[in-house]
């Protein structure tokens, strides 16, 4: 069976990338990965080979970044290591019969620069951003490559933009990265109101997101009503437990019940939160609301039909402008408080802004329908990995066939 290289560029981009290079494994190809940024632990964790050595660096990558977080990742070598990387696939290139692209112009300048066959999954941009995609030079050259046998989009709209902009067929088969949240298998039931906070997956950041949450928390925890509610943070694993205490401790929370290696329960005023670890869909599918500052996890909880609040931080990837850009990409039911005087005021109007969204959902029917609507127009349906695996698989043969 022919052998596989995936390009990726960025943690939800690796996400996606894995569970399709799995989905390919398992029909019989060889498949190895190629995370531009990050360290590809979604590969590790779908048991695909990594080449070459990984590194995290502050931001994640490129786009809606701070000048400051840019600006550090360039001091801490990522010009460079990009160039590496790009040397990497060109002295690996023989190995492969065929490359997957997963994400922006980066990986996707890597597989036309290659001059393999290729396809292309283009996540990272959309026709929601402006109405009509504007393609950053020369995006749109490497995209009409003969090269190119088949392009997938992130959502219907910029399917159908994209096919009349480059004169060829762009497909919409609905997003990898829902896979596990939209199975019929994976219903989590609960009893209480539920709160999702996911406050990202990058340190430094996660830390400072993590530090408003909790101003968030501590603002509404006099106010009766949310003795009843349950409070999920959902974490990974470079947010160290100890890190938790430290913080938790010094602002006079309190711990309660039983604590495990992957759960800490502590109690502020009249409210209890949960602080979990590598628990992300058990958190998201059974939450009513999420509060995120983040970017991938946001995405999939509309696409599980859940209302999201955002928290403006201070980056340098969940700045104001990442999440103006965020709310413009997954529609009318990503919440945020725009317009404050200064940091008690931003606040105080989001625990407003929790108030308002829980009447919504607690008493208006149309509310969540909408919900369901809007999930399917900006995220799409189920089913999208055994789809794009198997045009990929029909490709391949016909490709072959050709030969």
């Amino acid at each position: 069976m022919k052998k596989i290289l995936f390009l990726s560029n960025g943690h939800g981009e690796d996400l996606s990338a894995s569970l399709l290079a799995k989905r390919l494994v398992g029909i019989g190809y060889k498949v190895d990965g190629l995370p531009i940024v990050g360290k590809g632990d979604n590969y590790s964790k779908q048991n695909i080979q990594i080449i070459g050595k990984t590194k995290n660096f502050e931001t994640g990558g490129l786009g809606y970044n701070s000048l400051k977080g840019r600006f550090n990742d360039l001091i801490n070598g990522q010009l460079i290591y990009f160039l590496r990387k790009l040397f990497l696939v060109l002295k690996k290139k023989d190995n492969y019969d065929y490359l997957i692209v997963v994400g922006d112009i980066v990986p996707l300048f890597f597989a036309w620069i290659v001059r393999k066959n290729f396809f292309v999954y283009l996540v990272a941009y959309s026709s929601h951003y402006e109405g009509k995609l504007i393609l950053p030079w020369p995006c749109k050259h490497f995209l009409n490559s003969k090269k190119v046998l088949k392009i997938f989009s992130r959502d219907l709209h910029t399917a159908n933009d994209l096919t009349n902009q480059l004169g060829k067929k762009v497909y919409f088969y609905g997003n990898p990265f829902m896979e596990k949240l939209l199975s019929k298998n994976y219903l989590v039931a609960t009893s209480n109101f539920n709160i999702a906070l996911f406050p990202g997956s990058r340190m430094p950041e996660l830390t400072k997101n993590f530090l408003v949450m909790l101003d968030v928390l501590e603002n509404i925890s006099s106010y009766r009503y949310f003795r009843n509610v349950e409070f999920n943070f959902g974490f990974t694993n470079h947010f160290k437990q100890e890190t938790l205490e430290r913080i938790l401790k010094l602002r006079k929370w309190t711990s309660y019940g039983r604590s495990t290696d992957f759960l800490k329960c502590f109690e502020f005023g009249l409210i209890k939160v949960n602080f979990k670890w590598n628990a992300f869909e058990n958190i998201l599918c059974s939450s009513n609301l999420v509060i995120s500052m983040a970017g991938t996890a946001a995405e999939q909880a509309i696409g599980c039909s859940k209302p999201v609040i955002q928290i403006e931080g201070e980056g340098p990837q969940f700045t104001k402008s990442f999440a103006e850009a965020q709310r413009r990409l997954l529609g009318n039911f990503v919440f945020c408080v725009t317009k404050y005087k200064d940091k008690n005021d931003q606040i105080e109007k989001t625990v407003s802004l929790i108030f308002k969204l829980l009447y919504f959902i607690k008493l208006d029917r149309k509310f969540l329908i909408s919900c369901n609507q809007n999930a399917l127009q900006r995220i799409g349906p189920d089913g999208a990995c055994t789809k794009i695996v198997n045009e990929i698989h029909q490709d391949i043969i016909h490709e072959e066939d050709r030969k």
